[in-house]
């Protein structure tokens, strides 16, 4: 992933003011230290820190069209650039970049040709004939961005808060799928899937339609110029994205450089379920395999670092990627640039373990909806900027476009969760790979229960770090935080240690507004939480939390609301904790 930041209209376009800009590019710079570059016209910056995934050597940003006259600074990947280019004939590309086909459609069709793009994106585009500008992000949002705001009128556009937070008035995230236009003077949707309505598909289940486009999905982001590898631990969403990548990597570009050997990747606490299980998965595929161990107090020493980075205080985010944090620092010193990884697949499938007590398909689907939605406020985020901490580039196969499209035209009630029928969570997608005479993964590790990474990596990971916040968090500064937090109150020692943190680094109220909050179980939305009367005072995360459906489920302990605070519901944005089951309690 690179770094871009723009300023767009502002009223200065001295010396200082380019200074300005490039010492707030350079807060980007973990996210692409290969080149920099910057560009200005007028009152317009551009500025860009590369991470030189595809054509390293002529690939560096800003990019233009034929005349200079279209000037883009691009965060992403354009899987389908090849086939946009032959649409493009008739116009001359400077680079073998795949954004550079972002100047060239913007001549050819307007501001309307951002769902031709088939990839991960955040960019912004400056017409200096007419000094308009338009800023766009992928459907899910895949790549970070914000936007902000100026007292001077100008409008800002950073990959991450720490670019813009303390020069803007106001700044905000960037909406997934949606455009910004100067012209229009706002935002405007894009993406427009027939499953963003949240009407119930009827389309029947069809498997081998499912790993025909799953298949598909993986293996267009093999498109890559430097060494690469997957994110493995050997739960059936990262063990499916290594398994179709090791069987179809040999005919590609990507082998014919880098050979067909696979690097995988795993990290966890020493005995953790994710180590065990993806060294058999390891071995079973063939692959070369680097195990990452580290301790809690490894984890502790490094929270600090992770959130300044992460931009955010919620909890499961913070747990998970911490050690997503440490691994990508040891991925990136083998000499790997960017790893496939296995996110999305629980919110389009109902993965999580509450989705057990989905009452019909049509709670089922909708909420399957909201949570790839809110991808971008969590998962996305803690898998973009977790690796961007080091350089290193994650592509997500499950949140492919053509994927989502045909993952979520399925009828739920084939997604619902129905024991009775040994249809476990996620069984659709566990079924369209289970190949009696070609196996893709061991019927075990096909066919194993979900685990949260957060849980996976270890869980003395979790445990210490409540113990953790125990230490430096007492009773009575809880008791007074709602009066310190009045926004997103933290209802736990855990969660006022990271908000402690958070507001150091980042102490605008734009910048805590940015981060969702609300009751939530197992990673729930808010609404799911009255599937189960039993599940309005459950706070913890963990997916051990799911009593009666999780292996190594927590012993029955009742929860306390600190100081009499219950959690609020804030902007009707999800929180993302995980769990389910009748008569389940969680301990705090």
């Amino acid at each position: 992933m690179c770094g871009i930041l723009a300023v767009l209209g502002c009223t200065d376009d001295s010396q200082a003011k380019r200074v300005r800009v490039l010492e707030l590019s350079r807060r980007l710079k973990h996210r692409g230290p290969d080149w920099s570059g910057i560009y200005q016209h007028g009152e317009n910056f551009l500025a860009h820190q590369r991470l030189a995934i595809i054509d390293p050597a002529s690939g560096d940003q800003p990019l233009f069209n034929e005349d200079k006259s279209i000037v883009v600074t691009v965060n992403g990947e354009i899987y389908n650039h090849e086939k946009l280019r032959q649409q493009l004939s008739n116009h001359k590309f400077r680079t073998g970049s795949d954004c550079e086909v972002i100047a060239h459609l913007y001549e050819e069709y307007g501001e309307d040709f951002v769902d031709m793009l088939d990839g991960i994106f955040s960019f912004v585009l400056l017409n200096t004939r007419d000094n308009s500008f338009i800023v766009a992000r992928d459907p899910i949002g895949i790549t970070s961005l914000y936007i902000g705001w100026g007292l001077d009128g100008s409008v800002w556009i950073s990959s991450e808060m720490k670019g813009l937070n303390d020069d803007c008035e106001h700044f905000e995230s960037f909406p997934p799928g949606h455009l910004y236009s100067s012209k229009e003077g706002g935002f405007r949707r894009w993406y427009n899937p027939p499953w963003f309505s949240e009407s119930v598909p009827s389309t029947p289940y069809d498997p081998l339609v499912l790993r025909k486009a799953f298949e598909e999905a993986v293996i267009k982001r093999l498109m890559t110029d430097v060494p690469f590898g997957v994110l493995l631990s050997g739960g059936l969403d990262s063990s499916l994205v290594a398994s179709v990548t090791a069987r179809h990597l040999a005919g590609t570009e990507a082998a014919k450089q880098w050979g067909t050997q696979l690097h995988s990747f795993c990290v966890g606490l020493e005995g953790s379920p994710d180590l065990k299980a993806a060294k058999e998965v390891a071995d079973y595929l063939g692959t070369v395999h680097h195990e990452f161990h580290f301790t809690v107090q490894d984890g502790i020493d490094a929270i600090e670092d992770v959130i300044y980075h992460i931009e955010t205080y919620d909890v499961t985010t913070v747990r998970a990627s911490t050690p997503m944090f440490l691994m990508s620092r040891k991925i990136k010193s083998l000499g790997v640039k960017m790893v496939l990884s296995g996110e999305g697949s629980d919110e389009v499938f109902g993965g999580y373990l509450y989705f057990h007590k989905a009452p019909n398909k049509e709670e089922f689907h909708r909420e399957t909806c909201h949570k790839i939605k809110a991808l971008h406020e969590y998962d996305c985020l803690r898998a973009n900027k977790s690796t961007s901490a080091w350089g290193l580039e994650a592509r997500i196969p499950f949140l492919d476009k053509a994927f989502i499209n045909v993952a979520m035209d399925i009828d739920p009630e084939w997604k619902m969760i129905k024991p009775d029928l040994g249809h476990i969570e996620k069984w659709v997608l566990r079924k369209a790979f289970d190949d009696e005479e070609n196996p893709y993964l061991p019927k075990h590790i096909l066919y194993r229960q979900k685990e949260q990474f957060s849980d996976g990596v270890g869980y003395n990971w979790i445990d210490g770090l409540k113990a953790h916040a125990a230490e430096h968090v007492t009773n009575k500064m809880m008791l007074n935080s709602r009066y310190i937090f009045p926004h997103n109150t933290p209802t736990t020692k855990e969660a006022y240690y990271y908000r402690t943190i958070f507001e150091r680094f980042f102490p605008q109220n734009s910048a805590r507004l940015t981060v969702p909050g609300g009751p939530s179980v197992a990673c729930s939305t808010a609404k799911a939480i009255e599937w189960d009367s039993a599940w309005s005072n459950n706070l913890d995360p963990s997916g051990r939390a799911a009593l009666g459906v999780h292996a190594s489920a927590y012993d029955a302990l009742p929860t306390i609301a600190v100081g009499g605070i219950l959690p609020k519901i804030i902007n009707n944005k999800p929180n993302m904790v995980e769990v389910c089951t009748p008569g389940l309690t969680i301990r705090s």
